[in-house]
């Protein structure tokens, strides 16, 4: 079988006893850096020296039979730098390939980034979508906002330290300076730090300059009473953003309570009057 295993995201003492003993006994492991697992095995005293193969972003779907075809014959232990392996990390081709091929995949769980920042944040945790790396470019990041600002739920996101300060004014833009967020920053680590407030201040804050790994919380939208003429706005704001006038109707019925069909005629009908 294929053996998903979720490793550390700082503090070795966070590795499981499953996980100890999978990587004990494992005779092949798929990772993301070779080099990370030798520093994991030695970390934890592990005495197995098993076959290790590079699983990474630029290798994956190549790779994703051949794995398949070994994991009929023995166990394959895969394993991502930190956390879930598929999780904004390699992985998924495979899993989608195994599940096609009729090959069991299992997962030994463990440390999330995700739900760890989730759990720290101070911020709703009832209901959450995990949004991943926003886009670098700005215009696609500025379409990504657009569709999400209306979103009541709480949103996360993974983020470059380098690329923190743009994205936090961004979202500062897209969603309101006021908007509640936090930063948090090297989990579990010695210098983990959570810095919470309204995404304006933070993106303020982050100008100068933080390092480490990063995951970004914001606080999801309130909800407002339905507002035909401005949810018909924002339709026609999405669209001329780059997305399907479609689809932008969907979003905003879904976001506002109204309906797709109404709001995307009143859409077509808005660009004949030009």
């Amino acid at each position: 079988m294929i053996i998903l295993a979720a490793t550390p995201i700082g503090n070795l003492g966070d590795a499981s006893a499953r996980l100890r003993d999978a990587l004990e006994t494992a005779p092949v492991i798929a990772s993301e850096d070779t080099r990370v697992t030798q520093r994991l095995l030695a970390g934890l005293g592990i005495a197995n020296r098993p076959r290790l193969i590079a699983l990474h972003e630029h290798n994956e779907r190549q790779k994703a039979a051949e794995l398949v075809a070994l994991a009929r014959d023995a166990d394959l232990l895969v394993l991502s730098d930190a956390g879930m392996p598929t999780v904004s990390d390699p992985g998924f081709p495979l899993v989608a390939a195994a599940a096609a091929a009729g090959v069991q995949v299992t997962a030994i769980p463990g440390p999330s980034a995700v739900i760890t920042a989730l759990a720290v944040s101070g911020l709703p945790t009832d209901r959450f979508a995990f949004e991943g790396f926003l886009p670098r470019k700005p215009g696609e990041r500025s379409r990504r906002l657009a569709e999400l600002a209306g979103d009541r739920r709480t949103l996360l996101f993974f983020e470059a330290p380098s690329r923190l300060a743009a994205s936090l004014s961004a979202l500062a833009e897209a969603f309101g300076a006021d908007r509640p967020a936090a930063v948090c920053r090297e989990l579990t680590k010695l210098y983990e730090e959570v810095r919470r407030g309204p995404l304006g201040e933070l993106a303020t804050w982050a100008e100068g300059g933080v390092r480490g790994e990063i995951v970004i919380v914001v606080g999801g939208a309130a909800e407002q009473e339905a507002n035909p003429e401005r949810a018909l706005e924002r339709v026609l704001e999405l669209a001329a953003s780059g997305t399907r006038l479609k689809e932008a109707a969907a979003l905003v019925a879904a976001e506002s309570g109204l309906s797709t069909r109404d709001l995307y005629e009143a859409a077509l009908q808005a660009r004949k009057r030009g």
